[in-house]
């Protein structure tokens, strides 16, 4: 009991970035080899700067809950930004990509895990950790695209020095998994939105409104197999 109390505590009591400005000099991040198709993969997905969806924000609240921490994040590593499709316990919508643990759990693909970051000479000078957000704890479990780009991260934080448990790790990149499939599922659905908006203008412009039946047919049929692709993929990580 009293660990859930704590962190009712930490989500009632949201935290801003206080103390983090982001004018700190000119600090430098590492960059993959393949930064530039990295980007394009993020960019195909139309997601950045999109609003908040409600299914993204129960992912990030069951990351937490799982691991036993205040705080989580769906950070997505644009160019010079990371930008977040949903929080928990955190009022961010995006950071400095050069401030963040993610830049770094970026370069690897597998989970980036930071104990206590105040004891790691990567972090430890850094205004996350000494100013009044106080992160001790980071995991980063990758959100690898289809072609295997990285496009961000699921990350669970905590103010205080912190494990995961076997369990709680293979728990973590499950919910991964299932982020990556709701945004595979958000594009395919909104390509098929403008794939059709694209025939009905065309259909309006020729002044043929009347669509054949295999059309809708054909439409309907990519629809369908879109949905059901996603929901093998969601039944295949459970």
């Amino acid at each position: 009991m009293p660990e859930m109390q704590r962190l009712r505590k930490e989500h009632r009591n949201r935290t801003q970035f206080r103390g983090w400005s982001p004018e700190i000099g000119n600090m430098s991040y590492p960059i993959s080899a393949s930064e530039t198709e990295r980007l394009r993969a993020l960019r195909s997905y139309t997601i950045v700067d999109s609003k908040p969806e409600g299914h993204f924000d129960e992912l990030t609240r069951l990351a937490a809950l799982i691991c036993g921490v205040p705080m989580s994040l769906i950070s997505l590593i644009d160019k010079d930004r990371q930008w977040f499709k949903s929080q928990f316990g955190l009022d961010l919508q995006e950071a400095l990509r050069a401030q963040v643990f993610c830049t770094h759990a970026l370069m690897q693909p597998e989970m980036f895990v930071v104990p206590d970051a105040s004891q790691d000479e990567r972090f430890a000078e850094s205004p996350l950790v000494t100013g009044d957000l106080h992160i001790r704890f980071y995991a980063g479990a990758p959100l690898a695209a289809r072609d295997g780009h990285l496009l961000g991260l699921l990350c669970v934080i905590d103010r205080e020095p912190h494990t995961l448990t076997p369990a709680q790790t293979e728990a973590l990149k499950i919910v991964s998994h299932l982020v990556v499939a709701n945004i595979e599922l958000r594009s395919d659905f909104e390509e098929l939105k403008d794939a059709v908006a694209a025939r009905d203008a065309a259909e309006r412009a020729s002044g043929d409104s009347t669509a054949s039946l295999d059309e809708i047919i054909s439409h309907l049929g990519d629809a369908v197999s879109n949905l059901e692709a996603a929901r093998e993929r969601r039944m295949a990580l459970i």
